[in-house]
């Protein structure tokens, strides 16, 4: 079989990597590894899997409806994180007020898909294609996303990665994209295993030129990757990241960034979010995995120091919840949810979007939170005003944003932190990684409160 290089990235061991003396073959053409002195920008993508409850998440405290419909499991007004007046955060979410009060944290309420349906299956497939009701758009929007962005010269393999054991949806398609479980956790088993053997078949085959005679230089670099020990790497400025599956995703996402190898688009996802029975309000399920999730978005943040200026980060769940409490204290599959938007282009310490209310002739069906925003306006904006992809009508197929406009969430120019970074290049070791520092400015900015009082940063 004639092994392209496309086949060799998505097979190879090798996109999995951060190493102290990378191999020669890692900076030649074949990989592209950026300029280390240019900066670049990347969009993350967190999905929380399961249908999280955003009117637990995003309070709207100010609503007597809400609490006359969650008598069990409403957030009381005494324990919400206020943002505006109107909405407040859940407790648990108390990691991420640095960031709301510094401007980098936004949120968009009753934002999700058109499509009706509360099939997590479904739902889960639309919101990664981005064809709400359509099932047989073959590649994921993120994929999509990197289409029509300019490249200069040689693609890096790391240009999109998930993070997670295998390729999700969102990131199918004609670009390459890479799934990287974990970095300290691979290799081929020894040169005469069976795994070895496949992967020098592959280069002894391949109709790539650039592929010919990197068989060693691919064992060597299995060596040394394991030599560095991703495990040991330490965060920086004392970022915690939660333990789990969604805190080591996001430390080997800050690992792969700072070592410079030219990551713009990445994916991670968080499960637990599907609670139909005993959810809890200040302590129970839905806190145990806000706790993982904020302090993982914090960590983030903290550990990517001057590179955190040049990240945007989006949430997004299949659907929300039902407005009203189940006989089991939990909440059934809903409706329009809330996404969280992190960045320091990111223009925060707002709450974006139309909320509709709460009252029986407001909800949806009767029973939900009505969605006012589309799921795509907000990572069109994303896509078109931070990766600088114009063609959206290419990565939304089918959705008219022209009709509606940006939140304008984003600002043309990011306002910076004052930062003091040592960059990592691509030939920068993991251990080199971890020394890199930053200063934050100290003492948080005061909140922005609305002045509109029932409307919320209404943007049309």
């Amino acid at each position: 079989m004639a092994i392209t290089r496309r086949v060799f990235i998505r097979n190879s061991g090798l996109a999995v990597v951060g190493t102290a003396a990378v191999p020669s073959f890692l900076t030649r053409a074949a990989f592209g590894a950026p300029d280390p002195g240019r900066r670049s920008k990347r969009l993350v993508i967190i999905f929380q899997r399961g249908a999280a409850d955003g009117l637990n998440i995003v309070v709207p405290h100010s609503e007597p409806a809400y609490y006359a419909m969650r008598p069990s499991i409403n957030i009381p007004r005494t324990s919400v994180l206020d943002l505006d007046g109107m909405f407040g955060l859940h407790p648990a979410l108390a990691p991420l007020m640095p960031l709301w009060k510094q401007r980098h944290l936004a949120m968009v309420h009753a934002a999700g898909s058109p499509d009706p349906t509360r099939s997590h299956f479904d739902a889960q497939d639309f919101m990664e294609s981005g064809t709400p009701g359509l099932k047989t758009t073959y590649d994921g929007w993120l994929n999509r996303s990197l289409h029509s962005l300019p490249k200069s010269g040689q693609v890096s393999a790391f240009r999109a990665i998930a993070l997670g054991p295998s390729l999700p949806r969102i990131l199918s398609g004609s670009e390459p994209a890479i799934a990287v479980n974990n970095l300290s956790d691979f290799g081929l088993g020894g040169k005469n295993s069976p795994a070895a053997t496949t992967f020098e078949a592959m280069y002894a085959s391949s109709s790539d030129s650039i592929l010919h005679g990197t068989g060693q230089e691919t064992f060597e670099a299995m060596k040394m990757l394991k030599a560095a020990d991703p495990a040991k790497y330490k965060p920086a400025a004392g970022a915690e990241y939660p333990r789990g599956r969604f805190g080591d995703s996001l430390r080997q996402l800050a690992q792969l960034i700072k070592a410079n190898l030219g990551v713009q688009v990445a994916f991670a996802d968080i499960g637990g979010w599907d609670h139909h029975v005993n959810e809890g309000n200040t302590q129970g399920q839905l806190a145990n995995v806000l706790r993982d999730f904020a302090s993982g978005l914090a960590a983030l943040w903290i550990d990517l120091g001057d590179l955190a200026e040049d990240t945007v980060v989006v949430t997004m769940s299949e659907f929300g919840r039902t407005a009203r409490e189940n006989g089991n204290r939990g909440t059934d599959h809903g409706h329009a949810n809330a996404m969280f938007i992190m960045g320091g282009p990111v223009k925060g310490g707002r709450v974006y979007g139309h909320w509709p209310g709460l009252g029986q002739s407001q909800l949806y069906e009767g029973r939900d939170l009505a969605v006012t925003t589309d799921f795509r306006r907000v990572l069109g904006e994303a896509v078109y005003q931070h990766l600088g992809n114009r063609a959206l009508e290419q990565v939304f197929p089918g959705f008219d944003e022209s009709s509606n406009g940006f939140l304008r969430y984003l600002a043309e120019k990011s306002n910076r932190r004052s930062c003091a970074i040592v960059q990592a290049s691509a030939a920068s070791a993991i251990p080199q990684i971890a020394k890199l520092v930053f200063t934050t400015q100290a003492g948080a900015l005061p909140a922005r409160r609305n002045t509109n009082g029932k409307k919320f940063q209404q943007v049309m």
